[in-house]
């Protein structure tokens, strides 16, 4: 029995408010919709330790996207360790061929040749980790050649945004785009998505992994998960104890090494009480404790940037992307301070918030049916890049309109 990995509604186009979408015609040299006049995408997303691959269909006569299908494998590191670039390619390239099959079969299981509804093949183009970018490009290229459907290669930060603009009908927010590689505050402008605010070290899901590996927390799902189910054991009726913690904002930019480095030197002091073991006196603290204050410190820096952006951009809506944002806590936080300026928060779970196949479809879409001389490249033009900024990729999707703050 196959499980479903798509169970959410058409999204309509509509409140999305991008440009009018250009007749396939127009275009008819790069791609062609299928036999039911549909367009269908498959993305392959593998930057960093997920593998997914997800198919996305456009359905003109309800003007609607829809995930067919959005199958994933998460490469779990030893407990203490994290994820190298050799072992997590090794990963890659033992799953993407039954993730590829998986997905194809769970998007059209009546079938024998579903590759035959393809307009075009969407990838990770970076940035992230070089082994496992390369693994799934390859895949990518060979299904291309293979089946003669068009590449389109994607930014990945740009995916995560224009998933989260899809499924949470956002049209114009600023976004909060926080992981385990990025750390960014953003807000559309003049066709491009424009970085108010960034770490200006190590990327805040950096920072809860590397905690997780000090205190000894399994990746099992994932250390930052696993961090917030420690910082859960907060009640009114049993508050842990909130250590005071290095809050490092510099302008529009924040700083988490130095606060990495002062928490684990926490954990070598005498006062640190292992899981287990039972306080003896006020001034010690525990792994839940750090857990607790790691978050309401590193969060509440998150939310002074992004609110920040806000006031500069002139936005009442928020959007959160990236495997960070489905913690229950950073959201809650976030609706705090939203709600209190009168706007809207736009959050998603662990399904579209952390690293699948179907954002790098939305995206690719995009791309595809805008004609975006960005995206749709020759396969001598698909070479991953490790570095790939936000905002060197032109959205030809959205109007070219200039904001309070352009």
């Amino acid at each position: 029995i196959m499980t479903s990995t798509a169970t959410d509604p058409p999204c309509p186009i509509e409140p999305l408010h991008n440009l009018p979408l250009p007749p396939p015609s127009l275009f008819s040299h790069r791609y062609r919709p299928n036999a039911d006049g549909k367009t269908v995408v498959l993305g392959i997303e593998g930057s960093a330790n997920k593998c997914g691959v997800g198919v996305l269909c456009y359905d003109p006569k309800t003007e609607t996207y829809q995930t067919l299908s959005n199958p994933r494998k998460t490469y779990v590191s030893p407990k203490g360790c994290g994820f190298l670039p050799k072992e997590t390619s090794w990963h890659h390239q033992a799953h993407v061929v039954a993730l590829i099959r998986a997905a194809l079969n769970e998007a059209y299981p009546a079938e024998s040749r579903p590759e035959r509804h393809l307009s075009a093949i969407a990838f990770t183009l970076g940035p992230g980790m070089g082994g496992p970018l390369k693994s799934c490009a390859m895949a990518a290229r060979s299904l291309s050649l293979l089946w003669k459907v068009p590449l389109v290669a994607v930014n990945h930060c740009i995916a995560h945004i224009e998933m989260g603009r899809v499924a949470t009908r956002a049209s114009d927010p600023v976004v909060l785009y926080v992981s385990g590689g990025n750390t960014q505050v953003i807000a559309y402008s003049d066709g491009r998505y424009r970085i108010f605010g960034e770490t200006i070290d190590i990327a805040v899901g950096n920072c809860l992994d590397r905690f997780a590996r000090v205190v000894g927390l399994s990746n099992d799902p994932s250390p930052g998960y696993n961090i917030e189910l420690k910082a859960r054991e907060h009640t009114k009726e049993k508050p842990l104890k909130y250590v005071e913690l290095p809050y490092v904002v510099k302008g529009m930019d924040v700083s988490f090494s130095g606060l990495l480095t002062f928490i684990e030197d926490l954990t070598r002091k005498k006062d640190f009480v292992k899981d287990g073991e039972a306080k003896q006196s006020e001034n010690q603290f525990t792994t839940a404790d750090l857990c607790y204050s790691l978050q309401e410190t590193i969060f509440a820096m998150l939310i002074e940037i992004t609110e920040r952006t806000m006031a500069h951009c002139g936005q009442n809506s928020v959007l959160i992307v990236g495997g960070v944002g489905c913690n229950k806590r950073l959201q809650n936080m976030m609706a705090d301070m939203v709600f209190d300026r009168g706007g809207t928060l736009c959050a998603m779970d662990h399904r579209y918030c952390i690293d699948n196949g179907a954002m790098i479809a939305q995206a690719g879409m995009f791309g595809l049916q805008f004609g975006s001389e960005d995206m749709l490249v020759k396969i001598a033009d698909t070479e991953c890049r490790q570095r790939f900024r936000t905002d060197q990729v032109e959205v030809v999707w959205r109007p070219k309109t200039r904001g309070k703050h352009a």
